[in-house]
């Protein structure tokens, strides 16, 4: 899960810096606020990137998501974008457990078996 969890959370780092650069065309917004806000959601992307296997990380992933769709009434094309990074994020949760479920009875299947015998030489 981490794995997806984290490719998500990267793209959404760079889709943010960019939806910073569109809000610094709003006259209303100074620049210092939009960087603000924007760097504090990139930064929270990188850090979620380490912290998606801790309790409550998949839970600050869903409010990024959150935070991501309702960036659209500063920047109208992120309410499209963040509900392709809310699918994306939906995904990569369902996805990754899954994965690492299979993983687990892989893993688990690998140590009832025990060690493989001794190898019989081939035929020459």
């Amino acid at each position: 899960m981490r794995t997806l969890c984290s490719s998500t959370l990267i793209g959404e780092f760079f889709v943010i810096g960019f939806a910073g650069l569109v809000a610094m065309k709003d006259p209303d917004l100074s620049m210092a606020t939009v960087w603000t806000v924007s760097g504090v959601a990139m930064f929270l992307c990188l850090v979620l990137c380490g912290l998606v296997t801790r309790p409550g990380g998949v839970a600050l992933g869903w409010a990024l998501q959150l935070a991501l769709v309702a960036s659209g009434f500063v920047v109208p094309i992120m309410f499209f974008l963040g509900a392709i990074f809310a699918a994306l994020w939906w995904a990569s949760v369902h996805y990754g457990r899954k994965v690492d479920e299979a993983k687990a009875r892989f893993a688990a299947q690998g140590t009832q078996a025990g060690p493989p015998g001794p190898s019989t030489p081939d035929a020459a």
